[in-house]
């Protein structure tokens, strides 16, 4: 690659960089604020809309939620719950540092603890929303590759396998249930967005998903960041579809393609049927992957 074709990738990544750094304080969003509810299994649900998805699991002694939503969106979670169970809130987890599944943790109440991998507490002090309310909201604990919350039905254990959508994603399980949230690391079947601003990396992401496929046993289902919920298998596929796209990335740069060339022209192989390729977020990805190979 020329110095100048790699000026016009780094200043594309930086351009990309300052996106993803609004999308994490988005705007509130208007009109009634509307919560569906889908039943996983047994006493977990999923709670769409206002942001990712969330979980809400009803323990013995009380309730965890996974995300929180955008702004304003905390407090409609809360009131959501109320109708599923009395059972207080007594955790929160974090799936990792975006706006859309952190911003309602400042309208829960003090009393609730609040869990994430470490590089996203250090993502979350950055985040104005925290700084404009004194640090509430954010994580009271955290954990760097695997932490184990309750015990027996009640067991919770989280994962960090290494850097994708960002530094920090986190695999949240419930063993008893076998199942899975991932946030955003796998929002669906869509090319991934790559928050380099927060850690992410195109270059790593596949074999961070491949090793979580590998590490974590007797997952049946996955409730994804933003889509349908999936299965193991649809996890695993996802895996082979992040390293087959760098994969070809690879062998474009190394033929001596230039990045807007693939950026344009790629597709992805018959058996990845069904996924959605945003053509922005191709360009963006495969420019800042040419990036970091250079790196």
């Amino acid at each position: 690659m020329t110095r100048a074709r790699l000026v016009l990738v780094l200043g594309a990544i930086g351009a990309v960089s300052l996106g993803l750094r609004a999308a994490q304080q988005p705007a509130q969003p208007q009109g009634p604020k509307v919560i569906d509810v889908e039943k996983v299994k047994d006493n977990l649900y999923m709670l769409k809309g206002g942001g990712g998805n969330t979980a809400v699991y009803v323990g013995a002694n009380g309730v965890t939620v996974v995300d929180a939503k955008n702004p304003g969106w905390g407090q409609p979670i809360l009131d959501k719950i109320k109708e599923l169970t009395p059972k207080p809130v007594t955790l929160l987890i974090n799936t990792h540092t975006h706006g859309d599944h952190v911003s309602g943790n400042v309208e829960f109440p003090a009393t609730v603890d609040i869990v994430v991998q470490e590089n996203t507490k250090a993502n979350m002090e950055k985040m104005d929303i925290f700084k404009e309310h004194k640090g509430r909201g954010l994580p009271k604990k955290t954990f760097k590759d695997k932490m184990t919350l309750g015990s027996g039905k009640d067991r919770i254990d989280l994962y960090y396998f290494g850097r994708g959508h960002t530094n920090g994603d986190a695999f949240i399980v419930f063993p008893e249930l076998r199942v899975a949230h991932a946030g955003d690391i796998f929002s669906g079947k869509n090319l991934p967005l790559l928050d380099y601003n927060n850690g992410g990396s195109g270059r790593e992401i596949g074999e961070t998903l491949t090793k979580a496929h590998a590490g974590i046993k007797n997952v049946e289902t996955v409730i994804t960041g933003h889509s349908t919920m999936m299965s193991w298998d649809d996890l695993g596929e996802y895996a082979q579809f992040n390293k087959d796209f760098l994969h070809d990335v690879q062998t474009a740069m190394a033929s001596g393609m230039m990045a807007d060339s693939i950026g344009t022209g790629w597709k992805p192989a018959d058996k990845y049927k069904g996924y959605t390729i945003q053509p922005e977020r191709l360009k963006t990805n495969v420019l800042a992957i040419y990036s970091e190979l250079k790196k």
